[in-house]
């Protein structure tokens, strides 16, 4: 599974303005709404789920990244969207360090292996550190899904 397979390109933020766990949540799932990838009328019950699978341990996986994710009912395809906090958001990270690289997901109860295969995706990738490096520094969405597209093309290490 590539990138372009599941990252919404209309939602990708290169400058995130929360602050806090929760709030860089709700800015994420309100770009995919804005990109009318999920509905704006289940904007607060994925928020909430989101927020529930934190409560099962921090998806802040350390070295500056967290890929908060769940299942929802309201999506009938896996989506995604990547984004960048230049100023980097506490999220309870497992190494303490906050984190400011981005990449949540949302995926249909029903689309297990989606899921999986997409968080696959992302933890290889995640490992090339020049990758992560090149992320973190992105100005434009336009940055951002460059260095998506060089990853789906296999142009970095992992």
């Amino acid at each position: 599974m590539k990138f372009s397979d599941f990252i919404c390109r209309d939602a990708i933020r290169a400058n995130m303005v929360a602050l806090d766990k929760e709030g860089s949540i709700r800015e994420m799932v309100q770009a995919l709404v804005e990109a009318k990838r999920v509905n704006s009328a289940d904007f607060e019950s994925i928020v909430k789920a989101i927020l529930k699978r934190e409560e099962l341990g921090s998806t802040g996986i350390g070295r500056g990244v967290a890929v908060p994710h769940t299942k929802h009912p309201s999506v009938d395809r896996l989506v995604g969207t990547v984004s960048v906090s230049p100023s980097g958001v506490d999220f309870a990270s497992l190494d303490g360090e906050t984190v400011n690289l981005f990449f949540l997901l949302i995926s249909p109860p029903d689309r297990p292996g989606d899921h999986l295969r997409a968080l696959e995706n992302i933890s290889r990738q995640l490992r090339d550190d020049t990758f992560c490096h090149l992320l973190k520094q992105a100005k434009l969405p336009q940055d951002v899904t460059l260095l998506l597209d060089e990853a789906d093309n296999h142009q970095f290490g992992s």
